[in-house]
């Protein structure tokens, strides 16, 4: 922390500015800890505090604007690329789909708390059609309320880190040491349980080819869509003859929809790794259904070699 806040002291302003930039454009730096010592600098009177909070912001809204225009501009098909910077690529579509299908544009109220699930909330939000306004107005919100909360506690523990003296380096080198160490030790497990999780269903996936050869020869089949809803809303088209059934709701106990065992199932979605569709597969063979597999690929390898589709009967 110490040797934090003697680089701001020097660099300035300029530093603080690139560094939640930088971040908001989804490098892995830490723009709390920015914000957080800028808090405590101008608590010293180092910083202004009012031009702390000015700079902090307008890096802010730069980085989610340049994100909401990709979204916008892009499509879906910038999510599964944007998400290979989060760890857990997987939940974080899912998580951030679903927030913002429960609370629309007031998610934006709160995603900066939430390192993954802001990664992708402003590029989402453009491949919805947010209208601009309401995203600029929900984003500055919510980026206000973000600045201000580390600013303000920066300020706030000013003069107790002044107090602190010799013992703060002491005190910092055991917090970020844990910090750290609970950090690798959550990616490791993660990752392990994601090669697992992937391992499972790599050789039972079938391709785009396959499952239209099937299509065209007549046979049982039981296709499920189970893309979010969100993704739905965005492209309500669907692989002839399939069923809608969201995740959510198949996670659901008993699910919507009747499940009829001794066909065949094929799953899609539209997410990283098939993740979803993954998750699916399991939760059906949980439930006695053995013959399930997944698209590789999913629904997007399924559009991009331009097979037939058909819109979405709601």
């Amino acid at each position: 922390m110490n040797e934090l806040i003697e680089i701001l002291i020097r660099y300035g302003y300029s530093l603080l500015f690139m560094g939640v930039l930088a971040e908001q454009l989804g490098l892995p730096l830490p723009a709390g800890l920015f914000m957080l010592s800028a808090g405590a600098l101008s608590g010293l009177g180092h910083f202004s505090v009012a031009v702390s909070f000015v700079l902090a912001l307008l890096a802010c809204l730069l980085g989610d604007q340049f994100w909401y225009q990709v979204g916008f501009r892009r499509g879906g098909s910038v999510l599964p690329w944007l998400c290979r910077i989060s760890f857990n690529p997987e939940t974080c579509v899912r998580r951030t789909q679903n927030i913002f299908y429960r609370h629309g544009a007031k998610a934006l109220l709160i995603v900066k708390f939430f390192p993954g699930v802001n990664a992708i909330a402003a590029p989402l939000s453009g491949i919805l059609k947010m209208p601009f306004l309401r995203f600029l107005l929900f984003d500055s919100l919510g980026a206000c309320i973000w600045i201000g909360s580390f600013t303000g506690f920066g300020y706030i523990l000013s003069h107790q880190i002044e107090r602190a003296g010799d013992y703060t380096e002491l005190i910092g080198s055991i917090f970020w040491g844990g910090i750290f160490g609970i950090f690798f030790l959550t990616i490791l497990w993660k990752y392990v349980g994601r090669q697992r999780f992937l391992k499972q269903f790599r050789s039972a996936r079938i391709s785009p080819e396959e499952l239209k050869q099937k299509i065209e020869t007549d046979q049982e089949l039981l296709i499920l869509d189970v893309r979010n809803i969100l993704e739905l809303e965005a492209d309500p088209q669907i692989i002839p003859g399939a069923l809608v059934l969201p995740l959510e709701k198949l996670e659901m106990d008993p699910p919507d929809l009747p499940l009829p065992k001794g066909r065949e199932v094929i799953l899609y979605c539209d997410c990283p790794n098939e993740a979803s569709s993954v998750r699916a597969a399991m939760l059906l063979k949980k439930r006695g259904i053995p013959e399930v597999k997944p698209l590789a690929g999913g629904f997007r390898a399924w559009k991009d070699k331009d097979y037939p589709l058909e819109s979405r009967i709601l």
